[in-house]
């Protein structure tokens, strides 16, 4: 196989890992698909560090009794030991209180090969709707990059939910 296809498969894993222990709750198992300065920018928040990253996603993702990602494959761009891509995800989360939520957005990746495992260099959520599972809340109006491999710049912010 060629090294770009050991890449698109590597990288297919890496997000299997990641929704895999979003559902478990494996918060070390989460931060180690973040490379060591890997960053993480969702819900208005700039994560950084693999040990920020699992920081953060205990305190986050343990506020749901449960989480199921429902993630497209991502569209990818392999450039040697770096790469880019855009996923589309679906979450399903059940509260402690029994409330259910739906939230539906895109993560911008830059992905690097680190310790010959493919990891997230860098993820931006950019969230385009969040609430009751119904769908009868208003979708957020974030910006559209336009085809891929447009996406947010840097510095650019994620967006935080209505009120």
């Amino acid at each position: 196989m060629s090294d770009y296809a050991d890449a698109i498969c590597a990288i297919g894993q890496l997000h299997a890992h990641f929704v895999d222990a979003v559902f478990r709750q494996d918060f070390a198992e989460f931060a180690e698909c973040f490379a060591h300065d890997g960053v993480w920018k969702i819900a208005g928040m700039t994560l950084e560090g693999r040990e920020g990253i699992h920081t953060a996603a205990t305190g986050l993702l343990s506020r749901c009794a449960k989480i199921q990602l429902i993630a497209q494959p991502p569209i990818l761009s392999v450039h040697g030991h770096t790469a880019q891509g855009r996923q589309q995800m679906v979450e399903l989360a059940k509260m402690p209180d029994g409330q259910g939520f739906l939230t539906i957005g895109v993560y911008h990746d830059t992905y690097v090969l680190e310790d010959g495992r493919w990891r997230f260099a860098r993820r931006h959520w950019s969230m385009k709707y969040r609430g009751p599972t119904m769908l009868d809340s208003d979708f957020v109006d974030t910006p559209d990059y336009g085809p891929f491999p447009a996406g947010p710049g840097a510095d650019d912010a994620t967006y935080v939910r209505p009120a």
